[in-house]
Parts: structure tokens; sequence; C-alpha cells
């Protein structure tokens, strides 16, 4: 199996981040965004994703977390683009549900090439731990339009955290079957022939 690893770096005048992406490691992360709880977010990602990853980011944090979270998602999506490269192999579909506690997060992942969102649901509070709860959808949706993505996601629950915990582990699940290597398969999983 050819290496998919990725190292993306992204400066603006917002923020400037460095992304390292490994879509078949361990499961290590090393992460610094300057907001606890999305390090926390990101942190576990890369666990239940078991993608090793670096992200380090310095952003225009005296503002608001907006430009943070999107551009983290903007470079995470551009690195798995680069990490998949032509995407021979992969499963490339894959679902699934996950809960903490009284809150349940669905995913639903194409690796088409293609990007599209939606997103059904409403998170209970708005804020957690100096993170803006809508951000979490951002997040999803930056990383979507910039790994080629259709992703349909959803949230039900009664806490914000547990249900943006529960989002972020759903989609480290997705992500992980989709880009797993199907042994059986030496091309592309499109009658297109690419994706």
């Amino acid at each position: 199996m050819t290496d998919r690893t990725a190292a993306v770096m992204r400066t603006t005048a917002e923020t400037d981040i460095e992304v390292t992406l490994d879509v078949d490691g361990d499961g290590d992360s090393t992460i610094d965004t300057g907001i606890g709880f999305f390090d926390h977010m990101l942190d576990s990602f890369s666990t239940h994703g078991l993608f090793d990853l670096t992200v380090q980011c310095d952003g225009d944090l005296d503002i608001d977390d907006h430009h943070t979270v999107e551009d983290v998602a903007i470079t995470l999506g551009e690195a798995f683009t680069e990490a998949l490269d032509d995407k021979r192999g992969i499963r490339r579909f894959a679902d699934r549900k996950v809960p903490l506690d009284e809150a349940v997060a669905s995913v639903v992942v194409d690796i088409s090439g293609r990007p599209y969102f939606a997103f059904d649901g409403e998170f209970s509070q708005d804020s957690v731990g100096g993170m803006t709860s809508h951000m979490a959808q951002h997040f999803c949706r930056s990383l979507s339009m910039n790994a080629g993505l259709t992703l349909h996601c959803g949230v039900d629950g009664e806490n914000a955290h547990h249900e943006i915990e529960a989002l972020f582990k759903g989609l480290a699940r997705a992500l992980d079957d989709a880009t797993r290597i199907d042994e059986r398969r030496s091309d592309v999983a499109s009658t297109k022939g690419e994706l």
C-alpha cells in the first residue's frame, strides 16, 4: 500500500496553520489551536479515526473562533485530498451513528470528489469551552468542501458538549471506514473510472 500521508500549510491574514495527516495511523495526535474544546474534538477525531494528526494553528482568537475553526477544517480537508491521491481502492462510502450519553450523531459520507453538505439538528447550547457550537457544523461543511466529500450529518440531544463530541467521533469513524482499502478492488470505486 502506498504511503497515505500529507503535510499542508495555510497562511492568511487571519490564521497560520500547519497540518500533518497519516490516514493509516494509530490515532496519535498533537493539537494546538488555542481553543481548548476544539483541541479536544480534534484529538477525539484522531483517536477514533485512527488518524495520526498534528495541527498547529495561530489564529485571530482576539476576534472570535470562526477563522481558526474554519481554516483548520479547510487545511485538514486539503490534507485528506492530498493523502488519498487518486482514491484507488478505497471503500468510498460509509455511515456511522455514535451516541454519547443522551446525545446521538449520525454521519453519512461519500468520498465522491463532489462536495455537498447537509446538516439536520440543532445544538442545545450556544457555546462550549470557548468554541461556538455552530462552528462544529461549519467545520464539517468546510471539511466537506475541501476534501471533496458528500457529507450528511445530524445531531440530537440535550447537551452541546455531548452533541458536538458525538459528531466529531461519528465523522472520524465514518471517514476511517470510507478511506479503508478494499483488497478486492484495484481500481477506483466508480463506473466513471475516477473520483
